[in-house]
């Protein structure tokens, strides 16, 4: 989405977790994912519209529409 609207992205990392439980047939189930980006952008005039596209992003995200749980944004930007 950055890419797409002029936002130059000069590093990103994501600090994903994720909550699950177990059972005692010894199968299991995610009940939800955060996903945590941390996204550096080029210039500090930038971080706004990158917070912005950032929800937008969250909407078209492939992992968060194909599972059958919850899968939380929380994104940080910077510059």
């Amino acid at each position: 989405m950055c890419v797409m609207h002029g936002v130059v992205v000069t590093a990103s990392t994501d600090k994903a977790t994720g909550s699950m439980e177990t059972f005692e047939v010894g199968s299991g189930r995610f009940l939800e994912v955060v996903l945590r980006p941390e996204v550096t952008v080029q210039d500090p005039r930038m971080i706004a519209q990158a917070r912005e596209l950032h929800a937008q992003a969250n909407k078209l995200c492939f992992i968060a529409n194909s599972v059958n749980f919850p899968v939380h944004h929380e994104a940080t930007c910077r510059a």
